[in-house]
């Protein structure tokens, strides 16, 4: 459709505009950085900040890109929307990320231009993945134009609450259980209530899987099992709170996988497992241990974060999914009701408790100020205060999730974006050049009598080869 290529060559103007006139390197990515070694008596260039961060960075890329893709790809007729708009909204997501936190974060005032480094990379990488949050409850029934929307306005969102939550309230959120989670799935389910489509049982019969396609799935699920411990500790403090962030997170990861098979097998008629759980909730845990990644949570705690998770995402998948369908009227296609929203506010809670509950017995008088940034002008908050904040991001994260999302929706609501029909939903023929294959299998029965290309058994009502099609 030629709305697509107008709006995505608009963009891409766009992008290359602001750019140009606002953004440049920052000191450890400027050929500047030779002097200001020499300056600030830097021996090595170990010291850069690329070296530190570019191994979690590129973890945290591979979850957005592959990730977050394959695991959208369990819908039998729409892979390459799952994985081909992914691509889309990250793609335009990074950029316009870039500039949005770049003006809350990284403007240099003396010249009015946006100075990025590798954390700005890793930064707008979480602004992105919250979209890619919200896109998983409207996935199949949006075109391509409205995730650009839903985008543009999803990263504008997300830049104004993170610097909210964790500038103006001072909250912390290493893993964006708040941040990321919890306002890229309510954003998402909002709009997904706004955009609700009474007639979508016109495409029920494509609303669902097949078994090559969950098994693409699970390979976007275990890519984001494996890198979740680099999302929760890619921005953490270097030294003990990203060493912290990291093992944390891999214990509530492991637990959670545990709990998820338990229930899905208790839970099931027939004692079997579901992939869709296998798929979904075995990662819940990785999203509720990300605000309190860095704090002193104990491992003992990251396995009991884990093993709720297990239990609140799986009973998503069976009882509240239908709920929210049938009563709420919000048709969220991949269940990130299950996988973020309840495990990011379950997440935002821990941290809640975690920091109130700190101590300097736990923490150490200097570990607790460096955990928790108690300088400047927050050196006189307390634990018990920051908890009540920690909380405060929370509400704030919820507020700019739904509020934003409705607002979106309704803009997204107008009739001139080009989506698809009822009939038409979860198919990648509209928007994709779909080729149509046949693979023939030659079943061929080797026996003594005859060998040239293939052997063939005669007997008497038995056809000399037999040729069977399978479409894929």
């Amino acid at each position: 459709c030629t709305i697509h290529a107008h709006c995505t060559n608009k963009l891409c103007l766009s992008m290359i505009i602001l750019f140009g006139v606002f953004v440049r390197y920052n000191v450890e990515s400027d050929t500047h950085w030779v002097e200001h070694k020499k300056k600030d008596n830097i021996t090595s260039d170990i010291e850069n900040d690329f070296y530190f961060r570019y191994p979690s960075f590129q973890d945290v890329h591979v979850m957005i890109f592959v990730g977050f893709g394959f695991l959208m790809t369990f819908l039998k007729r729409y892979s390459f929307g799952a994985v081909g708009f992914n691509f889309l909204v990250a793609a335009f997501g990074i950029q316009w990320a870039l500039l949005m936190q770049g003006w809350f974060h990284s403007l240099d005032y003396n010249d009015g231009k946006i100075k990025i480094g590798i954390e700005n990379l890793i930064n707008a990488d979480f602004c992105v993945a919250g979209c890619l949050i919200a896109y998983g409850a409207l996935l199949g029934k949006v075109s391509p134009v409205q995730l650009l929307v839903m985008t543009l306005f999803g990263v504008t969102l997300f830049a104004v609450e993170e610097y909210i939550i964790l500038n103006v309230l001072h909250a912390k959120d290493a893993g964006g259980s708040m941040v990321i989670h919890t306002f890229g799935a309510y954003y998402g389910l909002s709009i997904s209530w706004v955009l609700y489509r009474p007639d979508l049982d016109k495409s029920k019969h494509l609303n669902g899987s097949v078994y090559h396609s969950d098994v693409f799935a699970m390979i976007g699920t275990l890519f984001l099992w494996m890198f979740w411990p680099s999302f929760n500790s890619a921005i953490a403090d270097h030294g003990d709170g990203q060493h912290r962030a990291a093992i944390n997170t891999y214990l509530a990861l492991a637990s959670t996988v545990l709990t998820t098979v338990a229930m899905s097998s208790l839970f099931e008629k027939t004692g079997k497992l579901d992939m869709v759980h296998i798929q979904n909730s075995t990662l819940a845990g990785g999203v509720a241990v990300g605000t309190a990644a860095e704090f002193m949570l104990s491992p003992y705690g990251s396995l009991i974060v884990g093993f709720f998770c297990g239990i609140i995402s799986t009973l998503g998948y069976i009882f509240f999914s239908p709920f929210l369908e049938e009563k709420l009227k919000i048709q969220d296609t991949c269940g990130i009701h299950n996988l973020h929203a309840m495990p990011g506010v379950l997440g935002g809670i821990v941290g809640a408790i975690s920091a109130a509950a700190a101590t300097k017995t736990v923490y150490g008088d200097e570990g607790l100020v460096n955990t928790f940034d108690f300088t400047g002008s927050f050196a006189n908050r307390v634990p018990t205060i920051q908890g009540g904040y920690q909380a405060a991001g929370l509400c704030v994260a919820l507020c700019f999730g739904i509020g934003g999302g409705i607002l979106v929706g309704l803009v997204l609501k107008l009739p001139i974006w080009g989506d698809p029909a009822d009939e038409n939903c979860y198919d990648d023929e509209i928007y994709w050049e779909v080729r149509q294959v046949f693979f023939f299998y030659f079943f061929f029965i080797t026996f003594t009598d005859f060998f040239f290309f293939f052997s063939i058994k005669f007997s008497q009502g038995d056809p000399p080869v037999k040729l069977v099609g399978f479409p894929w």
